[in-house]
């Protein structure tokens, strides 16, 4: 799904947004260097995969928050979890290093990404990529969480 697309999408299931253009970005650091309207607000997202590779999961959390995949695990009762390669991440969501976004679920056409959604952000705006990185799209995040559980991926707040 394109950025033009995705839009579409949101428009197309009621879902207000707004949009800020900016140069592509790849990590949170070089985000941090964008004049964004909404930082506290901003999403960092990880996708990772068990060791037997037969299970993912997209972890999105507060731009400063770091996750210790670990106490993720053990607290969730997973098996050992590690970063999901470039090519599993293309595979389940078609999305680049970089461009990792819930809305990339939307993608998912097996629904085999299990959601995390850092509890922080319920009923507040959320700013993911709209499956580009040259974009963020602010949205509610309980509208992201009922798009996302809509579509069929399995969805959870958690506490991090």
């Amino acid at each position: 799904m394109t950025k033009a697309e995705t839009y579409q999408y949101l428009t197309d299931h009621g879902i207000a947004y707004e949009i800020t253009e900016h140069p592509a970005v790849y990590n949170m650091e070089e985000l941090d260097a964008i004049d964004l309207p909404y930082p506290e607000w901003d999403a960092k997202n990880l996708f990772v995969r068990d060791d037997k590779k037969r299970n993912y999961y997209l972890i999105t959390v507060r731009g400063g928050k770091r996750v210790d995949l670990k106490e993720f695990r053990r607290q969730h009762g997973l098996r050992n979890l590690s970063f999901a390669s470039a090519d599993d991440l293309m595979a389940t969501m078609g999305l680049i290093p970089g461009a990792v976004t819930p809305l990339g679920l939307l993608c998912d056409e097996e629904r085999r990404v299990h959601f995390y959604l850092d509890a922080d952000f319920a009923h507040h705006p959320i700013g993911v990529h709209p499956n580009d990185n040259t974009a963020t799209v602010w949205l509610s995040a309980d509208d992201l969480v009922r798009l996302i559980g809509e579509h069929g991926n399995a969805v959870e707040l958690v506490t991090l």
